[in-house]
């Protein structure tokens, strides 16, 4: 039995290299799947289908296995994101004190639901379970900058700024 070879880069783009690399930390095993769609996630910012393809044959796990855990976390995407991200929480502090009107703004706004990217590219809404800020609730994520406290007007507000860009 010959020792397993890898299958080249997808390309030379030096991202690939990064997720190689947490592979290759890993000795090639099944177990570094989900590890291994992180770093694409968090590298090239979704997952699409030539780099589900890719990791399921460098790790030698069925194309169903890679595909069943890239669909069943929220964390990943299938989809590029918008230039701009934002994220309402939806946990139960949040909640109380009115994520949902903030979620229905931006619906509206945006024309989208969470999970979503504006037709224009620009905008990516999305909904977390919890940000871990309750204190502040009700909050949301601006491209990861936490603010408090929010009402329906400051999403729309932020949502302008961002259209004027």
């Amino acid at each position: 039995m010959s020792a397993f070879t890898p299958p080249p880069l997808p390309s030379d783009d030096k991202r690939w290299k990064i997720v190689n690399g947490t592979m290759r930390k890993n000795g090639f095993a099944r177990h570094a799947l989900i590890e291994t769609l992180h770093t694409v996630q968090s590298s090239f910012g979704y997952l699409d289908d030539d780099a589900i393809r890719f990791v399921a044959g460098s790790l030698r796990v069925p194309l169903s296995q890679a595909y069943g855990v890239a669909t069943f976390y929220h964390y990943f995407s299938l989809k590029p994101p918008g230039k701009h991200t934002i994220t309402i929480c939806a946990g139960t502090a949040c909640y109380i004190k009115g994520a949902d009107k903030l979620v229905a703004a931006a619906e509206k706004r945006l024309g989208i639901v969470p999970g979503q990217t504006s037709p224009d590219t620009q905008i990516s809404l999305m909904t977390a379970r919890c940000v871990g800020a309750c204190s502040r609730a009700p909050v949301m994520l601006c491209d990861n900058e936490v603010a408090g406290e929010v009402t329906a007007e400051h999403v729309l507000e932020q949502l302008e700024r961002w259209a004027v860009e």
